[in-house]
């Protein structure tokens, strides 16, 4: 799990939650279930079965593998709509091509992150390149949804291309843990990503027996994924392990520590940790479209079939 990393974190800023922080206790622990998406690529559902409340301002996350593909077996998405969020496209290990209509598209690797606005809507691919196709390999990614608010679902589309080294690299008071802020703001280190609504991304590598205690931004929400390997979260110890996403409560730090022994796969834990400030707006989600109302989902549904969401490079006429 490459990621982005360093030899040496000490050489990094540290960042610690302060001795009066009140630490936000563990309201949840959840298990993703597994499933496929795209062309039939594997994924876990890391919010499946939390409440909304918790998860707002986001709507989903899918964990793409880890998987090992043998050649010919990458696979990837078709073609299709987005209207009213954002989607960020974190690459672990592997590689994934992304291109849309508006524009946007590159190619992002270990540690690299595509975010996508869609706004008022637009038509993208996501895809292994032919190479990775033909050869094979590891891959192993996420993908975040993030709602806008209902006065930014309508602007104009934009994409970033985020580079691993761009990421902001941080450590704990003993360096017992590095952490990437790939958006949003933690202790005062901005992370490169620009979000409309206003959340806090980070990729935490924690050595085995290191604890992190993070200040959080009270007004915001708290959950931690873990992507690989086995600790606890919360002051209380509560155990996590892979493919599991603890939700905090309300207080202005959180707690994660990774177990003296890890699974023979990984030698960390590894967990992204997600807290954003809430929209609270009703929200109508249906397949490709996040809106507020179910007229304005009919209305994305009517403009998708109208060809009125984009035209695939490279064709004539709206794609319907």
């Amino acid at each position: 799990m490459p990621a982005v990393t360093v030899e040496n974190p000490l050489t990094l800023p540290r960042v610690a939650a302060s001795a009066d922080a009140v630490a936000r206790p563990v309201v949840a622990v959840t298990t993703a279930p597994s499933g496929f998406e795209g062309e039939g690529f594997p994924v876990r559902r890391a919010f499946a079965g939390i409440n909304y409340k918790y998860l707002d301002p986001f709507i989903m996350m899918d964990q793409m593998g880890e998987v090992e593909y043998a050649p010919g077996e990458p696979k990837g998405t078709p073609w299709h709509p987005h209207r009213g969020f954002e989607t960020v496209t974190y690459i672990i290990d592997g590689t994934f091509v992304h291109q849309d209509s508006n524009g946007g598209g590159g190619t992002i690797t270990n540690g690299d992150t595509q975010w996508m606005t869609a706004g008022s809507g637009l038509l993208h691919i996501e895809a292994p390149p032919e190479a990775l196709v033909m050869s094979g390999g590891l891959f192993h990614g996420l993908q975040l949804w993030v709602n806008l608010p209902a006065a930014d679902k309508m602007k104009d589309p934009r994409y970033q291309d985020i580079r691993g080294g761009q990421v902001k690299l941080l450590t704990t008071a003993d360096g017992g843990a590095l952490l990437r802020v790939i958006a949003g703001e933690l202790d005062g280190h901005d992370g490169p990503g620009i979000t409309h609504t206003p959340i806090t991304m980070v990729h935490a590598t924690v050595r085995p027996g290191a604890e992190l205690t993070l200040p959080w931004r009270e007004e915001f929400n708290g959950l931690a994924y873990v992507l690989a390997g086995r600790g606890t979260v919360g002051t209380d110890r509560r155990p996590v392990r892979m493919g599991q996403t603890a939700v905090f409560g309300a207080g202005s730090s959180l707690t994660v520590r990774a177990d003296e022994t890890q699974d023979s796969n990984t030698p960390d834990l590894e967990v992204v940790l997600l807290g954003g400030r809430p929209i609270r707006e009703p929200m109508a989600h249906y397949g490709p479209f996040v809106m507020n109302t179910r007229d304005e989902l009919q209305q994305a549904f009517e403009d998708f079939q109208a060809g009125r969401l984009g035209v695939i490079p490279g064709e004539r006429i709206p794609h319907t």
